[in-house]
């Protein structure tokens, strides 16, 4: 009997222990539970409440921060009466004595962190918040925003771009017809056998040169003396009295030129002989008397020469008649 006695107590032992667990679990469960949405059976926090137009990304439990530092959690996200807001509710610390003008402004608070709310605190002792309070709001801008504000731009000018590829691509397609292909195909082998003759030219020339490489040295050394040549011949040249030459044929060119100046004016036999016309007449007839006499002393040179070896009389004018 004692023995089952013992036993009956053991094995109730073991219940109530197995009691307790169970009921510590589920204990630590709604703390835990609690905790994760941000309230807590021992806490006497301030409960504030604030109203926006988009909460997407804010979860129960977010933190609420003044100035970076954590000062509270979000309790409860739900529409108004009138479903026209989103009603936030959260608590702050009871010992933070701002006023009930501060912003609670809901920002993000990472790429994956979610939202947060920052309270932008206005000290005013006149006007502490107090539970139940409707706190300002507004949104900053996030990250993804504010991308996605810059690349907007970005993208309407590459959709206008890509509009202005598309219409030239349509352009170079209506142009590219078969006729046109045709021409460009043959126009691209003529360029191609025109750069194989180019090459076929080219290896000529360099077995030309390789061919004649000692006569174009010769030549080059002919040339580079006969640059020498010239290089002396203009020493020589600047070397020669240049200028008293030039002198003298400027001297000679005006004597010339007054010449020239005299026998124009009529001075001088030059002068008169090509500018008097009475002694120009008088030279041509002299001219043709001469000639009128030389052509008559052909005709009868007797009568202007007479040759006698022995000695001759002269004829009677009676005689010279007959």
């Amino acid at each position: 009997m004692f023995n089952t006695q013992k036993e009956y107590i053991l094995k109730l032992t073991r219940e109530v222990k197995t009691a307790f667990l169970i009921l510590g679990c589920i204990l630590i469960f709604i703390v835990g539970f609690n905790y994760l949405k941000g309230s807590s059976f021992f806490d006497n926090d301030r409960i504030i409440n604030t109203l926006y137009d988009d909460v997407e990304g804010l979860v129960i439990g977010a933190n609420v921060t003044i100035n970076g530092l954590n000062v509270g959690k979000v309790k409860m996200i739900d529409f108004t009466e009138n479903y026209d807001k989103i009603k936030v509710t959260f608590s702050v610390r009871q010992d933070l004595a701002f006023s009930k003008n501060s912003i609670a402004q809901l920002y993000e608070a990472g790429l994956i962190g979610g939202k947060a709310i920052a309270i932008l605190p206005v000290y005013d002792s006149k006007n502490i918040v107090k539970d139940g309070d409707i706190l300002n709001s507004e949104i900053k801008p996030g990250l993804t925003e504010l991308v996605n504000q810059q690349i907007a731009p970005l993208q309407d000018k590459i959709e206008g771009l890509l509009t202005s590829a598309d219409s030239l691509f349509a352009g170079v397609s209506n142009v590219m017809n078969y006729e046109t292909q045709s021409n460009l195909k043959a126009i691209l082998e003529g360029l191609d056998a025109s750069i194989t003759n180019i090459n076929k030219l080219s290896s000529s020339v360099i077995r030309i040169l390789e061919t004649n490489e000692k006569g174009f040295k010769s030549t080059i050394s002919n040339l580079g003396q006969m640059t020498n040549n010239l290089t002396k011949l203009t020493d020589s040249l600047n070397q020669m009295p240049l200028n008293s030459t030039v002198e003298n044929f400027e001297s000679t060119s005006t004597e010339l030129k007054e010449i020239i100046k005299r026998i124009n004016s009529g001075k001088g036999s030059a002068g008169l002989l090509l500018n008097n016309e009475e002694l120009y007449n008088n030279l041509v007839n002299s001219s043709k008397a001469l000639d009128a006499l030389l052509s008559d002393l052909k005709e009868h040179p007797k009568r202007y020469v007479h040759f006698s070896i022995f000695g001759r009389k002269e004829k009677s004018s009676d005689e010279n008649k007959k």
